[in-house]
């Protein structure tokens, strides 16, 4: 077990995330965000699932055999949960109708990429990278029009105490980037290896749950939205 923390240093961040979220729980269990202990649970399992699916015959989903390591499946629904978690807080948190259009439209648009790329790419031994380019930046529109609406409400001062900001700091951290690391990793995998992409990816998840937890500690219940 050891191995999954030497050979994925992100893993622990994931866990402090998750300490910290039930720590603090008090502070937001009555705000969109009140399942966020149980998404990191999910974000664990699903890498722990991810692990031993590699590491351990006895826990692949193919009996064939050139298949045995593939895992990918569970991340396409991951990512599928994510978005759709990501999507229902947003949505509950804007209140500019305009906004709230919008993003509905960019959910419309990321479904149909999804159900296209069903078509080209099988998900059970592919990642839907293209779709996954899609959802990435309908959530960043989510974080560009949250941050617009706080910057209207002219209290900018209250935000290092707002959970949600630094939630969608660490967002729109991740999600710029992370859509051109994968699409460059599956068409040129010599350049995903040359340029170590894969620790790039770690080290974005890492900052990305480094600005959860900071969140979860300095925020506080009255500033939060």
């Amino acid at each position: 077990m050891k191995e999954l923390f030497i050979d994925n240093f992100f893993f622990p961040f994931y866990l402090a995330t998750w300490f910290v979220s039930v720590v603090t729980y008090r502070k937001y269990f009555d705000t969109p965000l009140k399942f966020f202990p149980i998404y990191i649970s999910y974000v664990i399992f699903t890498e722990l699932l991810g692990y031993f699916i590699i590491n351990f015959e006895d826990f692949s989903f193919f009996s064939q055999q050139e298949y045995s390591w593939h895992n990918i499946i569970i991340y396409n629904i991951y990512q599928i949960v994510m978005l759709c978690f990501f999507y229902w807080v947003y949505l509950k948190l804007l209140r500019n109708s305009k906004h709230k259009n919008l993003v509905a439209g960019a959910i419309v648009v990321t479904a149909i990429a999804y159900l296209v790329s069903l078509f080209f790419q099988n998900p059970l031994h592919s990642s839907m990278y293209y779709a996954d380019f899609f959802g990435s930046y309908s959530l960043i529109l989510c974080v560009i029009l949250y941050f617009k609406e706080k910057a209207r409400e002219g209290r900018t001062s209250s935000l290092k105490h707002n959970l949600m900001f630094w939630v969608s700091l660490g967002l729109l951290v991740f999600h710029i980037f992370v859509p051109f690391l994968f699409f460059v990793g599956y068409q040129d995998v010599e350049t995903w290896h040359k340029y170590h992409f894969r620790k790039i990816l770690w080290v974005l998840v890492s900052l990305m749950y480094t600005l959860f937890c900071i969140g979860l500690i300095v925020g506080k219940r009255k500033a939060f939205r």
